[in-house]
């Protein structure tokens, strides 16, 4: 049976609970060092800042030049251009509407340059991490008042294409896009216009709660865990995230993404309960139970020992 390719890492590999986990050793004390060690555990990791802000592409190249060849960075869109706006102080100085440095600005506050202009030095920046092989998705995570109808349609497409030719994932999060026949409308759509849909693991029965859905509707399938806390829609941000997946439920699942797996050339596994180091344990114990196709230690300690060999 063809298997694709699985690759399992988590949604940050520098949010502050982790970094005061003790997840990361002492010697991994910087930036660059904690990014090393990292990727000698994960080949995957999801970029969560370029969501807050754009970075400068020296800051982008720095991040490929730290990791292995075959390693992978799937980025979040700026959340300007998601439809959640930002905090001014996140813009470009030069880009500043009037010249501020405080408060939040949305899409409509911005001339359709200077919007423009934004999404040029986000391009930039991606170019880097795209250059050296190491881009697999730009990740759109839309808001959960984005309700599904034509309008929306024609935003996901307007951000696709600005992103085009590199790939794209979209998480839905209002429950009426999976609603009736809103559900294989919804598939079909994002098929048609080789976008992928972002599966979810996340508590049910909330306004925006998706249903699991493992679908590939384009290379590669993305699938995020952010676990079934209590906390969802009471917490703050670490209340919501703060879960721990038992063996059993990581086991099942890991069943149900071999059989996605099938289904595609590659799918993106992500752990994003980040708190204090969990995303890293379950991440790690979900790599194990789905076999060698997602054993990356292995495979990055055999080209590391390659590498000595020839050296």
């Amino acid at each position: 049976m063809h298997m694709g390719e699985i690759k399992v890492g988590t949604s940050s590999w520098a949010d502050r609970s982790l970094l005061a986990s003790g997840w990361y050793p002492r010697s991994a004390n910087s930036p660059a060092g904690r990014l090393t060690y990292y990727a000698e555990r994960f080949g995957l990791v999801e970029v969560d800042t370029t969501y807050h802000a754009v970075p400068v592409p020296e800051t982008t190249s720095a991040w490929a030049d730290r990791t292995p060849p075959d390693f992978t960075f799937d980025l979040k869109a700026f959340g300007l251009f998601t439809g959640h706006g930002a905090e001014l102080a996140a813009l470009p100085r030069d880009l500043r509407p009037d010249g501020g440095d405080t408060g939040r600005v949305r899409r409509r506050d911005l001339p359709a340059s200077t919007y423009d202009e934004l999404w040029q030095r986000f391009r930039e920046a991606v170019e880097p991490i795209a250059g050296a092989g190491k881009l697999g998705v730009l990740l759109f995570q839309f808001p959960p008042w984005l309700a599904h109808g034509e309008p929306a349609k024609r935003r996901i497409l307007d951000a696709a294409e600005r992103c085009r030719p590199w790939r794209v994932a979209v998480e839905l999060r209002h429950a009426s896009w999976f609603d009736g026949d809103n559900g294989p409308d919804t598939v079909g759509f994002l098929a048609r216009h080789d976008i992928t849909m972002v599966s979810v693991d996340m508590p049910q029965g909330h306004e925006w709660s998706i249903p699991p859905l493992l679908l590939a509707t384009a290379e590669p399938a993305v699938m995020r865990f952010h676990g079934q806390s209590p906390e969802w829609t009471t917490g703050d941000r670490e209340g919501r995230f703060r879960y721990a997946y038992g063996d059993d439920e990581l086991a099942d699942w890991a069943k149900r993404l071999r059989d996605l797996a099938a289904e595609t050339d590659e799918l993106h596994v992500l752990l994003n309960n980040c708190c204090a180091g969990q995303a890293q344990r379950d991440a790690a114990t979900l790599a194990a139970l789905l076999g060698p196709e997602a054993d990356w230690p292995n495979r990055y300690a055999r080209r590391r020992a390659a590498l000595r060999v020839v050296r």
